[in-house]
């Protein structure tokens, strides 16, 4: 069973930083990509930022701007999601998911989800 634990999130002042991780654990056949996501109370689940498995495309939602940085180890199998200059918008549920190439979809798998919360 593929499990994905994230840990990291927090409460934080306006031009904080966060470091979010993500730790992957089961049979994962072929693991392409992992990324996050997250979702504001009354609001859709966006994309964040991505990241190949192998190879170093990434690739970051257009609110990021600079501010956010994905990357991972993949002898952990974990990936981060460093958060700098953070707003109060930012505040949100953060999900970590990953994507199976052998798994027919999108990304197959997700995390419970961290919550970040960023203050005035």
């Amino acid at each position: 069973q593929v499990q994905l634990i994230e840990s990291g999130g927090g409460l934080v002042q306006a031009g904080g930083s966060l470091r979010l991780s993500c730790a992957a654990s089961g049979r994962i056949v072929n693991l392409y990509r992992m990324g996050w996501f997250r979702q504001a109370p009354g609001k859709e689940r966006e994309f964040v930022a991505r990241i190949l498995w192998d190879g170093d495309v990434v690739n970051y939602g257009d609110f990021v701007k600079d501010r956010f940085t994905i990357s991972r180890d993949k002898a952990r199998r974990t990936v981060f999601l460093q958060m700098n200059s953070l707003k109060p918008e930012d505040t949100a549920v953060y999900y970590c998911a990953a994507d199976d190439r052998d798994v027919l979809g999108g990304f197959d798998y997700w995390g419970q989800g961290t919550q970040v919360t960023v203050s005035l």
